[in-house]
């Protein structure tokens, strides 16, 4: 062992010169074995120990028999102390420091511990090398006990103190009752409450209801969840009396409410406290909790309880409270909103209203589906400015109102211009938006206009979705005060399949980001979600109400023209090409493509795509508005397909010759070339162009029966086509572009 290896040491009394000790070393000795302390000197070159016989005593030991050895006291600890006493000394000696101080526990005869102390100076030469070591032992079990009483006591109130914070935190963010039901048996529910298990009954009238149980094992009690105020259940006996209870013992608790009999030796918990739940003089309910080990109870743990049942009392107390005036609010916007909606027929509506989670913080949007004249239907939604009971009863008013305008027949730009009138003299300085449109599902015609709102959505039958650019107006209200009542109509086509939808701005408003963001994610939603109206109106609810509406109401509306798909024999498909659309026309290729193959179809599938690209550009190019194209199987004997693009021009194509560096009038000419046999036909304010594609049918084929709605033939025939096919003969009437 070096000289910096020495074993550790404990004491030795520092001596008087000449080794003879006075009255004054006297005195100290005796003080010091009074407060069962010694001194001692550690020589660390000649490796001897010379303690007094009170630091002796310190450690148990016999003065007589003690050899002046370090290791003899080193050997009296156990070996996990003799490490950590070795580690001390031998830092402070080779780290150069002048003095150490170090506590370590020696094992009694009785099997106890008593923890001693030894604060120690350490003398070096000239050289810097440690010769020796004086200092003091001392029994400090008394004052680590008491360090350590003081640290428990301590962490137990830090608990505590956390308890009652982690539990405060998580209640300040509930809402209704059912928010604090859930930060209470929610995860961490039971960790913020330090306890294993809990049950909540609330007041109902003359019944306690529990309405949450939470914990292992607490499932065998369910079948007391509701019940009368019996004072047999120890819940309702907390409620009754007022009084918390603390129980030691689930078997005392049985024998005192023998109905728990049956129920006590299934639970894993061996405490419980059961506190009643009481807000300004009023009884809410009452809180058990639960826990597995046994608990005494002391006062400072009576009073956290008692704490946090105060807690909850107050956040129920505030939770019933928003229950009471949301469904008050609710009610009362329910109460001015169409009560059912009439079904439609070639088509499906589905609606929805959620009222912003605000109290009485209602506001006025609304939706209503209204039957016009000539078997069309007219659709709104709208919001009145405000979040109160004054903007619902506005609503109210102007729901009434435009919906009697609308029912008059009235062309929807003089619905709202009449809609803002009435709202004008209402004398109010409440203004509203909203958007209508008159829709005729037969043909599907779709006439809308808007006052300052958003426009509609049209999500296509291959799940695109088109915001359509509608011409808006002023909103009702502000524009009779500045004198504009000008709501311009926008005319859009909804082809069979094709869904619109109409909404407020709650359901794409997200604190903290643009509306633009909103919008744009809620055209994706509309684009991923189901094809059925019902369906996807409670897929945008679930999945951008909850996200971020609850700040605002939303009033929703889904209007979808059914499909028109044909017989499995002979399908159909439509779709709508709108004018502004860039990649609109090389969709409507691929998805002629597509559903040609789809049909077994494919090898007319070159010919249906030249023919598309083709009649579409037309319309696109000579027209102002968009198309509506058709594509369907025709029924046997001979089965070819039939393509058809509708537009709103009046001007019909007309044939022409080309010369050979001509860029454009070879329309006409292509169709003669490729498809069997063609025709125009007018339809409402336009027209539609028509082909056929595929086999001619045999001389002998009777004509074919067509309803009312499909096309006819105007154009007259000269006989067989060199290659084959039918040819038309000269153009029919009008004149255009091809």
């Amino acid at each position: 062992m070096t000289d910096h290896d020495r074993p550790p040491i404990v004491p030795g009394p520092p001596r008087l010169p000449g080794g003879s000790a006075d009255s004054g070393e006297t005195a100290t000795a005796e003080r010091l074995a009074l407060n069962r302390a010694g001194s001692f000197e550690w020589d660390l070159d000649a490796r001897t120990l010379d303690i007094d016989e009170p630091g002796l005593l310190v450690f148990g030991l016999d003065p007589a028999a003690f050899d002046s050895r370090p290791e003899s006291l080193r050997d009296l600890l156990d070996p996990a102390e003799q490490v950590r006493l070795d580690e001390a000394i031998d830092e402070a000696i080779k780290g150069g420091r002048a003095s150490y101080s170090v506590h370590f526990r020696v094992p009694l005869p009785d099997g106890g511990d008593q923890w001693t102390h030894v604060q120690a100076r350490i003398l070096r030469g000239d050289d810097g090398r440690a010769h020796r070591v004086i200092g003091l032992v001392r029994d400090a079990t008394a004052e680590v006990t008491h360090s350590a009483f003081v640290r428990n006591l301590e962490k137990r109130r830090q608990r505590q103190t956390d308890i009652v914070e982690r539990t405060t935190s998580a209640l300040s963010r509930a809402v209704t009752v059912d928010d604090v039901t859930a930060a209470l048996t929610g995860p961490g529910g039971l960790a913020r409450l330090g306890a294993d298990g809990l049950a909540l009954g609330l007041m109902d009238n003359s019944a306690l209801n529990v309405v949450a149980l939470s914990g292992d094992s607490l499932e065998v009690v369910d079948e007391l969840r509701a019940g009368r105020l019996d004072p047999q259940f120890p819940l309702a006996d907390t409620v009754l009396s007022g009084r918390p209870r603390f129980v030691s013992s689930l078997g005392a608790l049985a024998r005192r409410y023998p109905v728990l009999d049956a129920f006590v030796g299934q639970l894993k918990f061996q405490a419980a406290a059961y506190l009643p739940l009481v807000a300004q003089a009023r009884p809410l309910g009452a809180l058990a909790l639960f826990y597995r080990e046994r608990i005494a109870f002391t006062a400072d743990e009576r009073n956290l309880c008692l704490g946090l049942a105060a807690i909850v009392a107050q956040s129920l107390q505030r939770a019933t409270l928003f229950d009471e005036e949301r469904e008050f609010a609710t009610g009362l916007q329910s109460a001015m909103l169409p009560r059912r909606i009439q079904e439609i027929e070639g088509g499906e509506i589905a609606v929805r209203y959620h009222a912003a989670w605000s109290g009485r913080q209602v506001g006025g949007d609304w939706y209503d589906v209204i039957a016009l004249p000539k078997n069309r239907i007219g659709v709104v939604v709208g919001d009145v400015q405000g979040h109160d009971t004054h903007a619902a009863a506005i609503m109210g008013q102007l729901r009434i109102a435009l919906r009697a305008y609308a029912a008059e027949g009235h062309p929807p730009a003089t619905v709202l211009a009449r809609a803002s009138r009435f709202l004008a003299e209402l004398d109010t300085d409440r203004f509203a938006t909203c958007t209508y449109a008159q829709v005729d599902l037969v043909s599907g015609t779709v006439r809308v206009v808007r006052a300052g709102h958003f426009g509609p959505l049209i999500r296509h039958m291959d799940g695109r979705v088109g915001s359509p650019q509608v011409r808006g107006g002023v909103p009702l209200g502000i524009a009779t005060a500045f004198d504009d009542e000008e709501f311009p109509e926008t005319r859009l086509d909804l082809v069979p399949g094709e869904t619109l939808v109409l909404y407020t701005d709650g359901l794409v408003e997200e604190p903290g980001n643009d509306i633009d963001a909103g919008v744009r994610t809620l055209i994706d939603e509309v684009s991923a979600g189901p094809a059925g109206a019902e369906a996807l109106a409670d897929h945008l609810s679930d999945r951008l109400w909850e996200r971020w509406g609850s700040g605002d109401d939303v009033a929703l509306l889904v209007l979808r023209r059914s499909p028109d798909p044909g017989s499995p024999r002979a399908p159909r498909l439509h779709q709508y090409i709108h004018q502004a659309d860039p990649e609109g026309l090389s969709d409507a290729r691929t998805i002629v493509r597509q559903a040609l193959t789809d049909w077994n179809m494919a090898e007319l599938a070159d010919d249906a795509e030249l023919v598309t690209g083709e009649l579409l550009v037309n319309v696109l190019l000579h027209t102002e508005g968009g198309a509506v194209l058709t594509l369907e199987v025709l029924p046997e004997p001979v089965r070819r397909i039939r393509l058809s693009v509708q537009d709103r021009s009046s001007v019909w194509p007309r044939r022409r010759t080309p010369g050979e560096t001509a860029t454009s009038g070879r329309g006409l000419l292509l169709l003669d070339a490729v498809t069997t046999r063609w025709g125009i036909e007018p339809r409402g304010e336009g027209k539609a162009v028509w082909c056929e594609i595929g086999p001619a049918a045999p001389p002998t084929t009777p004509p074919v029966h067509r309803d009312a709605g499909e096309p006819v033939d105007l154009i007259r025939r000269t006989g067989p086509h060199p290659t084959g096919r039918e040819r038309p003969g000269p153009a029919g009437p009008g004149a255009g572009q091809s």
